[in-house]
């Protein structure tokens, strides 16, 4: 995907719902292609909603989304996003995966919106490809296609193949795409519009709920954990979070140790330090401005902190992620740490 030039004709996209779908994971892909449309008073995206039979598609809660026309019946695309909800059996489910395949030998980008990686998988077009897919389903995509490179990320631009969580991370996807072909500047006036704190790159991974890893059955756990979440400029002791949730440090410690492989102090840090990432990436904050939101008392702590964690400074970090130091030139205030 190179960025857009004034000639550069329209992106052919094909968006197939595959039932029931979430009407705000369908906004989500068209939306955004429809501003840009309008904000550059052209057609930079032809797109049409599709469906297996050209029907209208159940959504979750009640109620149908128009679409276009059937698959089948759509004209050549340059892009196919299959946004579904669910990994189980749909109607003409053979002639999808047919479909999908006969597709993925052409130059068509294919991608999968929440389960729609799933789908994808199915049709043998994504050996090979790294891919994502909703939390929830991880598992299962992973232990069902070996030939799958399945991550944790929020979404996955993999050559010609395109696939995200769902849910909000939908957004992240499309204004990475507009932002790849339209430029940064268009897709950041977007996402300013839509009132998002910040767009999380293919980098980002997503945020599996506490609960959802350890199960229900550590409520102690999982308010230590909120806890650390909720101070991250002014840390807590591990003796502080015990107190607070009426255990004992030693009882805290053999949970996270149980639960989670590590140390209440170590997975504490660990997410002020990821925190302090997503601010290096998506703000022009200065180098120092973030250690010290994030609890670290001076600069070089910062910055040697984070490079013992992630294997390069702050700065560096900076300047890979933002085109070299784009962002406001903020690294030269890293401090001597840097």
């Amino acid at each position: 995907m190179t960025p857009a030039s004034p000639v550069q004709p329209p992106l052919r996209v094909g968006v197939l719902l595959l039932p029931p779908c979430s009407a705000l994971g369908i906004a989500a892909v068209l939306d955004p292609l429809g501003w840009v449309n309008r904000t550059l008073g052209t057609r930079a995206y032809d797109y049409l909603t599709l469906s297996m039979d050209g029907k209208p598609v159940p959504l979750f809660g009640g109620g149908q989304w128009p679409v276009d026309l059937a698959v089948s019946h759509a004209p050549s695309l340059d892009m196919l996003l299959v946004v579904a909800d669910d990994i189980q059996p749909v109607k003409d489910g053979d002639a999808l995966l047919q479909h999908l395949a006969h597709l993925g030998q052409q130059r068509v980008v294919l991608g999968g919106i929440g389960a729609g990686s799933w789908w994808l998988a199915r049709a043998g077009v994504l050996n090979g490809y790294r891919a994502t897919i909703h939390w929830q389903v991880q598992s299962r995509l992973s232990e069902s296609f070996e030939g799958v490179i399945v991550s944790s990320n929020v979404f996955e631009v993999d050559r010609d193949r395109i696939s995200c969580a769902g849910g909000a991370a939908t957004l992240d996807l499309m204004l990475h795409l507009i932002g790849e072909r339209q430029g940064m500047e268009l897709a950041s006036d977007l996402s300013e519009l839509l009132c998002l704190e910040r767009v999380r790159t293919p980098n980002d991974r997503q945020r599996v709920p506490l609960v959802a890893r350890i199960g229900g059955s550590q409520p102690k756990l999982s308010e230590a954990v909120m806890l650390m979440e909720a101070n991250i400029e002014e840390p807590l002791t591990t003796d502080d979070i015990s107190g607070y949730v009426g255990l004992s440090r030693r009882q805290l410690e053999r949970l996270f140790k149980q639960y989670l492989n590590s140390v209440p102090s170590k997975y504490y840090l660990e997410l002020r330090l990821n925190r302090a990432r997503q601010l290096l990436i998506n703000t022009s904050k200065s180098i120092v401005q973030i250690g010290l939101s994030c609890g670290f008392s001076s600069g070089p702590h910062f910055s040697s902190t984070y490079r013992g964690h992630f294997g390069l400074t702050p700065r560096e970090e900076r300047s890979q992620r933002a085109g070299l130091g784009a962002v406001g030139g903020e690294e030269g205030r890293e401090g001597a740490g840097g």
